[in-house]
């Protein structure tokens, strides 16, 4: 029988930690690259305006050839640097070579937000099995993959003065992985994000002594252009989603911005494993 040796606790002695570290500087992600897949639309541009905002340099990875037209402002507006790379997040070997060009360019990854994801609407009886595996290998696989390629990255990157160990991974998760959307037959996509929150969770733990945090969030019903067509095309899921919620009202990619910030800045330093719900209440209950 083995015996089991416990690690040598250390107290470091520091209660007034509080006082040497100012919030604006927290929040800072000043030096520090963040990637950024499914960037080029949607609410993955809305972050990596967010990044970009804080003085971090944004590496935004995507399926789409060109980004939206917004990508352009983003370039404009802020003095980091901002680089887009097309890949395929359910294609291993492509995804690697991407990381591969993103630290060739920038150096190093401090930071990974995991926003590429599809979310087909199909009765559960309906479902065709390529459909299904398409939805899991965005959603499922492409998040695993690229976690695991940043996470490789963050573990044996060189010490910097904005990053001096590990990093931060984000998952985009959704309340469909804790609720069904009403007015909406989604089953792949609520099985894929309840597999995003779980993947978070345990991440978090098993990176926890590189010094790599791992959370997750949870939006809502978010305002995109996405979001809008199906409203336009789809009148009573204008009203669900502008109803459904206590607040009354569908969530803005504002709403989003600072916590993406906050989660993957030294703000959160003691924060891991945790799912955040960004909702208007809805997970909570509805109002009648």
């Amino acid at each position: 029988m083995g015996s089991i040796v416990q690690p040598e606790q250390i107290l470091k002695r520091d209660p007034d930690g509080f006082l040497k570290n100012n919030v604006l500087d927290l929040f800072s992600l000043k030096g520090r690259t963040i990637v950024i897949t499914g960037g080029a639309r949607g609410i993955g541009l809305a972050l990596a305006f967010a990044v970009a905002e804080v003085g971090g340099n944004v590496a935004i990875l995507d399926a789409a050839a060109k980004p939206h037209e917004h990508y352009q402002l983003l370039k404009e507006r802020h003095d980091v640097k901002v680089e887009h790379y097309q890949s395929d997040v359910t294609k291993y070997e492509v995804l690697k070579e991407t990381f591969a060009q993103i630290v060739q360019h920038f150096g190093r990854i401090d930071g990974l937000v995991t926003a590429a994801g599809i979310c087909p609407d199909e009765p559960f009886l309906d479902r065709n099995p390529e459909s299904v595996a398409r939805c899991m290998n965005i959603n499922v696989l492409g998040t695993y993959y690229a976690a695991q390629l940043a996470a490789a990255q963050m573990a044996k990157q060189e010490p910097s003065e904005a990053n001096p160990h590990g990093g931060s991974i984000v998952l985009i998760a959704s309340i469909a992985a804790y609720v069904a959307s009403k007015g909406q037959t989604t089953s792949d996509y609520c099985a894929s994000k309840g597999a995003v929150v779980s993947l978070a969770r345990a991440l978090g733990v098993e990176l926890a002594m590189k010094g790599i945090r791992v959370n997750s969030i949870s939006p809502g019903y978010m305002m995109t252009d996405m979001t809008l067509d199906l409203a336009d095309k789809y009148p009573h899921l204008a009203a669900i989603m502008t109803t459904e919620p206590p607040m009354k009202r569908m969530g803005d990619r504002t709403d989003l911005k600072g916590l993406i910030v906050y989660l993957l800045s030294k703000a959160s330093a003691y924060q891991t494993s945790e799912d955040i719900l960004v909702t208007g209440g809805i997970h909570a209950g509805r109002l009648m």
